[in-house]
């Protein structure tokens, strides 16, 4: 016990059970294989092989496999003067360095063995028939590389140089394999080949074959490989499973599923070869295939042989719901749900104390693991950041197989006869995809100020230098004065090998046809979500996303919605027209589309953007620019210019109008300031008060229209409008005044309108035959209704224009006056279905 605490004391981490029974059975062979197996025996003599060869066989056995690929590594060295490059070190070796992933290394090992022996036996003589079974191995591990290319070339030279050819190396010239071509006799697919070469018809040995195929067929060289593949699919199942699956999993890769499903079916057929995962890459070419049908039965058979695989449940119930089987799925999922409940650990597991020590049979006091606090707690159970890029790797290719399906679908739902099953599968994959993105936190920050700079973005170094100070001090002024480049080198454009712009399109495909299935609340709630997206920050992407919603509410009626956009349209693009055009394009007729036209909301909105642009006129040293909202404001510098009543509430409804208002984009140039009137706001607030029955008002703004622009025939008309909706009403003092002034406004626009063309003169007939209507005189308004009428029906074309309006109100005239007759042939002829 003495000698033992003595080596204990001296080296206490080297002590195991083999240093006990030294100790104890006083064995000198023990003694001298303990020496081996020391660090210091081989740093006193590195020449020593059986040391070396020791310690790699203890580090196997330990399983410390690091350890030991070193020092099998250090043996097969080029440098080595006991083994280089040696096949026998090599074999061990393989299998230890895939296992720690090390394919680099193992690849550069092998070719450097091959060329090791290709110098000493330059004329392709091999020294160890084991060699050629060796030389696929660099192919292996550069597949594994992605070096396909790399590969080709290795198989082709490797047994050129095995089959003493190695001096014909013009092959090299031939970009395909027509050196390997199979001769008539093997049977295959004959090559057509052009050039002055002619095919060498060298046996190849099968795996090198496979080789090749694999590597053309991931390369896209589908016409070589598919002749490589041949060859190797021709030889029996049961012996050369393994390479059944490599050449069927290069297919699937490359979306090939009418190639890959009968090699999957071929394996599935076999109980030796058949297994859970050939089966799955069956139903999921069937899938693809469009065999719904025969892709759930073979789901079912896998569920069947593992009730717990709750991916393959998933998929299943995917299928039912693609195939409008709600009730199947259901069932499915709920089953699902259960088994993940029941796999959750009991609460008398979680209780247990796992601070106190438990028994051991240890010959040695050992330290017990002690329940850790602060950070170190909080780091257990997160996953590292290679295991999170390998997630990501995962991620990006679910992302982008999904999108080329969701792209293959799309065409099938489009068009008179959609496809309703595509268009179930669609908004399945496409519901993945979107929530997959509004699911990844990187994409929603908390501030709007930085793009989407990656899922790994690299951290900024901070600068302790004496002017960091100085240098943030300039960034924050050059900010605040609108300096900005538009160059950020770390912006990415694309999130998970789909671009910005194609998630965009899915999203609006997405929510286009929610919308028209009948659910425009999740549609609206998609597209409102990536409004928030760091992604879409440029004043292009938002305007987009936002006509986007605003289409989903005018097609189902909610134009409460679409007024809501095109207000945050009009505050992000000030000083421009065009937000208003949509905003009248989106509520062009209706009752309900009047009534949100007409709403105080609405109305306060437009009497600010109607102030903003008469006083940058005639004011503008009264505009002042808020950086926030990225806006100019009107700033009064006179107390009580404006009445108290119209300032408070204007004032009180700009600040929860202008909430979220704010500009998302890193866009920090000021817009250009108007130098003439525009007639555009106060037009538009001259007809909201028309439209709200608020005559005088409208002809006060309307006029003001007129004296900046006297020769739009909107505004004409619209003044005509006014002037008699005016006179009608109790309250006017002046009714043939107005009359006059109406039919004289109703006069310039027909003389206006008359310029663009014969294609307008129904309108324009309907519009005096209305005007004449309202006033009573029933005679001329027929005289114009029946015009308009005629016009129409001569041009001879399906444009009917206002041939319906000016027949409904013609016959008003006709029932009211007791032509009964008139009016129902006008009924039939203009007015029925």
């Amino acid at each position: 016990m003495r000698t033992m605490q003595e080596v204990i004391r001296i080296e206490p981490r080297a002590i195991s059970g083999l240093d006990v029974a030294a100790h104890l059975r006083h064995d000198a062979e023990e003694w001298e294989r303990l020496a081996r197996q020391s660090n210091k025996l081989y740093s006193l003599d590195p020449t020593n092989v059986d040391a070396l060869w020791d310690r790699a066989a203890l580090a196997k056995e330990a399983n410390d496999l690091r350890t030991c690929g070193h020092r099998l590594a250090t043996l097969s060295l080029p440098f080595s003067s006991t083994f280089p490059h040696d096949t026998a070190v090599l074999t061990e070796l393989r299998p230890i360095l895939i296992e720690l992933s090390e394919f680099a290394l193992c690849a550069s090992l092998y070719e450097g063995a091959l060329e090791h022996y290709q110098n000493l036996y330059p004329l392709g003589h091999a020294l160890d028939p084991s060699l050629s079974k060796e030389s696929t191995s660099p192919v292996e591990f550069g597949l594994m590389e992605i070096l396909y290319d790399r590969a080709v070339q290795t198989v082709r030279r490797g047994w050129r140089w095995l089959q003493g050819r190695a001096a014909q190396k013009f092959w090299d010239v031939c970009e395909d394999d027509r050196e390997y071509d199979p001769s008539p006799e093997e049977g295959g697919i004959p090559a057509q080949r052009y050039g002055d070469v002619q095919p060498g018809y060298y046996p190849l040995d099968i795996n090198a074959r496979h080789r090749l195929a694999v590597s053309r067929i991931k390369m896209g060289d589908l016409g070589e490989g598919k002749m490589h593949a041949t060859i190797v699919l021709s030889q029996d199942v049961l012996d050369y499973a393994a390479l059944f699956v490599e050449i069927a999993d290069a297919y699937f890769e490359r979306e090939m599923y009418s190639d890959a499903r009968p090699i999957y079916e071929t394996l599935g057929a076999e109980p030796a070869t058949s297994s859970l995962y050939v089966l799955l890459q069956v139903a999921t070419c069937r899938r693809m295939q469009g065999d719904l049908r025969e892709a759930s039965e073979v789901y079912k058979q896998v569920i069947e042989a593992d009730p717990s695989n709750n991916d393959a449940k998933m998929k299943l119930a995917e299928l039912y719901e693609i195939m409008d089987e709600p009730r199947k799925a259901l069932e499915l999922v709920y089953q699902v749900i259960d088994s993940r409940k029941r796999r959750l650990p009991q609460p008398e597991d979680v209780n247990v104390d796992r601070t106190t020590p438990q028994p051991t049979a240890s010959l040695f006091d050992e330290k017990f693991q002690t329940r850790q606090k602060g950070k170190a707690a909080n780091k257990q159970g997160r996953l590292s950041l290679a295991e999170l890029k390998a997630l990501e790797e995962e991620r990006e290719k679910e992302v982008v197989t999904g999108y080329k399906r969701v792209e293959e679908l799309w065409p099938r739902i489009l068009g008179d006869h959609p496809d309703d099953q595509a268009e179930r599968e669609w908004i399945l994959e496409a519901e993945k995809l979107i929530e997959m993105f509004r699911e990844t936190r990187n994409l929603f920050l908390t501030t709007k100020n930085y793009d989407f700079r990656g899922m790994f973005p690299k951290r900024r170094s901070q600068r302790r230098t004496d002017g960091a100070d100085e240098d943030r001090m300039a960034v924050e002024v050059g900010v605040e004065w609108g300096r900005d480049d538009g160059l950020n080198p770390e912006k990415v454009d694309s999130f998970r090998g789909v671009s910005f712009d194609n998630w965009l399109r899915v999203f609006m495909q997405y929510a286009f046809t929610l919308t028209k299935r009948g659910d425009p609340a999740q549609a609206e709630e998609v597209l409102r979500h990536i409004l928030m997206s760091n992604a879409y920050r440029s004043k292009e992407m938002q305007a987009t996303i936002r006509l986007a919603i605003i289409t989903c509410a005018i097609s189902v009626g909610n134009f409460s919605v679409a007024v809501e956009q095109c207000r945050k349209l009009i505050n992000t693009h000030q000083f421009n027209n065009e937000p208003f055009r949509i905003l009248m394009s989106s509520l062009s007729g209706g009752l309900r589309a009047t009534d949100s036209f007409i709403s105080s909301t609405l109305q306060k909105h437009l009497f600010r953007e109607l102030r903003l642009s008469d006083a940058v006129v005639r004011t503008p040293e009264l505009l002042k620019w808020n950086s926030s909202s990225r806006r100019y404001n009107l700033s009064s510098t006179k107390t009580g210019e404006d009445d108290d009543g119209t300032r408070g509430g204007d004032a009180l409804d700009e600040e929860v109008d202008d909430i979220g208002d704010a500009d998302p984009s890193g866009d920090k140039r000021q817009p250009r300031l108007p130098t003439k009137n525009n007639p555009m706001p106060v037009t538009i607030y001259g007809q909201l008060c028309l439209a709200a029955k608020s005559y005088q008002s409208a002809i006060f703004y309307l006029l003001h229209a007129y004296d900046y622009c006297p020769e739009d025939p909107m505004i004409c008309l619209c003044l005509a409008i006014s002037s008699m909706g005016r006179a009608m009403q109790r309250q006017s003092d002046n009714r043939h005044h107005l009359i006059v002034q109406g039919m004289a406004f109703l006069s310039h626009y027909r003389r206006i309108r008359r310029q663009d063309g014969d294609h307008v003169l129904p309108e324009i007939e309907f519009n005096f035959g209305r005007a004449f209507h309202q006033l009573g005189l029933h005679s001329l308004a027929v005289t114009h209704y029946e015009k308009a009428l005629e016009l129409v029906e001569s041009r001879g074309d399906d444009d009917v224009s206002v041939a319906r309006e000016a027949a409904y109100n013609l016959s008003l005239i006709y029932v009211t006056t007791g032509a009964v007759l008139l009016a129902d042939a006008l009924y039939r002829k203009w007015l029925s279905i």
